[in-house]
């Protein structure tokens, strides 16, 4: 038999669930969902296996992106009232690429108690486990579907000085993986998949190597998250930077080339422009 809930304080509790193992939930957690008023799940369905795992009785409710304009204010109302309502998402933390931003934050704006309960999260998880710099990182979720957004994206961060955690999905990671290696230059990467769950993989390697590999898997699965390396701290000479820059410009565009190169090399795409756009125009003569 369960032990009796415990008294919460009134306020949203922000709660981590596990990513894959069930196991992987705080004993605070359990406690908090077990004594809490109401819960708000991503989805009902997901969350019903971990709240009849560990024995928690608690009324549950959908809260998700299609239906928080609806849903949001009648909660928002039962803080104010004094209810302490928990906010899970399907697996891991909440707010991490998952919703309920906008709920905490007009909920801050009344100022209602919002308690962090922390666990599980799979780019933490991932990254712990990588072998890759984890004192300086950006986590960017899940990058645009289409090609052109996508790369556009990868230029942005091309230059910045920290490891770069993605989320991905099976069908689109070699899709990705191409536009990473086109886009950032050769460096190492990760890809985790279906952490904590039965069939957890982690592939490490050059992103070439990754290519090649899952290149040759019919059908990726699972929950993906790709991590990959800082800029290389190589320092080019000018003659090495206009060959690779002449390089680029025979088979993409002059704003395509000078991203790659500003990547690879990591000097400012600004210098990189200039020399690209000299070396562009002496072609054309």
């Amino acid at each position: 038999m369960s032990k009796p809930a415990k008294p919460l304080q009134p306020g949203l509790y922000v709660t981590a669930t596990p990513i894959g193992n069930l196991a992987d939930i705080t004993y605070r957690a359990v406690e908090v969902l077990k004594s809490a008023d109401l819960i708000l799940c991503e989805d009902t369905r997901v969350s019903a296996k971990l709240l009849s795992h560990y024995e928690i009785s608690t009324n549950s409710i959908a809260y998700h992106d299609h239906n928080a304009a609806r849903v949001r204010p009648q909660v928002l109302e039962k803080l104010k009232s004094g209810a302490a309502i928990a906010l899970i998402s399907d697996a891991g933390t909440p707010l991490i690429s998952d919703p309920g931003f906008k709920l905490v934050r007009e909920a801050a704006d009344l100022g209602i108690n919002i308690l962090s309960v922390p666990g599980p999260s799979s780019p933490i998880a991932a990254l712990s486990i990588a072998g890759l710099p984890s004192d300086r990182f950006l986590f960017l979720g899940f990058l645009p579907a289409k090609t052109h957004a996508r790369r556009q994206v990868l230029s942005e961060v091309s230059g910045i000085n920290s490891t770069l955690v993605f989320l991905e999905t099976g069908p689109r990671l070699i899709k990705m993986l191409r536009d990473v290696l086109d886009v950032l230059g050769p460096r190492r990467g990760v890809v985790a998949r279906e952490m904590t769950k039965l069939y957890e993989e982690v592939s490490r390697g050059s992103i070439d190597q990754l290519i090649e590999k899952f290149d040759e898997v019919a059908r990726v699965k699972g929950e993906i998250v790709v991590i990959i390396e800082p800029p290389t701290e190589k320092v080019f000479e000018a003659g090495e930077v206009d060959a690779l820059i002449l390089e680029h410009l025979q088979s993409t565009s002059l704003k395509e080339a000078v991203a790659q190169v500003a990547a690879v090399t990591g000097i400012a795409r600004r210098k990189i422009y200039t020399r690209a756009l000299s070396l562009s125009q002496a072609l054309e003569k």
